[in-house]
């Protein structure tokens, strides 16, 4: 018989970090570096810019885990970081206009197994107007839709993250999907 044992906790990972272990934290790096750079190139909309940043916040977290209180959980913690990041990037990005106005450096990759051709085609046109209206959005709007809806985080892990009352996340949430479906609606004329 194969039993596996069951892998080690968040904290447990953290206090073998702080003991000395470099190896644990590659751990922690290995479960939630792809959710990071997942939440990070949709705020930053631009896969080269979200992998940096991915790797600037794992750096940060490291140097500064000793101040992680287990208050929250250990990812809320590296989003926040990994957030903060992404924003002092997007203050510092000069403003790039495309002729055709679509990001240059960001490319939505689709499956290969689309079970009918037009399917595919009627997916890609959506996915496509929904990237366009994301990227006419507010930083602050797009952001807190990608934490919501693409990264399915809770409204109290949104405050935590962004150091907000609940009831400011949830009404700009309210107004950041108002916008999205303006916004989509505008596309469809």
């Amino acid at each position: 018989m194969n039993k596996q044992l069951p892998s080690p906790s968040d904290s447990e990972l953290i206090d073998l970090t702080l003991g000395g272990q470099r190896d644990a934290f590659g751990e922690l790096v290995k479960r939630y570096q792809n959710r990071l750079y997942n939440g990070l190139v949709q705020i930053l909309r631009s896969e080269v810019e979200a992998e940096d940043a991915v790797q600037e916040a794992f750096i940060l977290a490291l140097t500064k885990l000793n101040t992680f209180k287990g208050t929250s959980q250990f990812f809320t913690w590296l989003y926040r970081i990994g957030y903060n990041v992404a924003v002092t990037r997007l203050r510092r990005r000069k403003p790039n206009v495309s002729m055709d106005g679509q990001s240059p450096d960001f490319q939505l990759q689709f499956p290969d197994d689309v079970p009918m051709p037009d399917a595919g085609i009627i997916e890609r046109e959506r996915a496509n107007q929904l990237m366009k209206a994301l990227d006419r959005m507010s930083d602050e709007h797009r952001s807190i839709l990608v934490m919501r809806e693409m990264d399915g985080m809770e409204y109290s892990t949104i405050a935590e993250v962004l150091d907000l009352p609940i009831g400011t996340v949830r009404s700009r949430l309210h107004r950041a999907r108002l916008q999205l479906k303006e916004l989509l609606e505008s596309t469809m004329d």
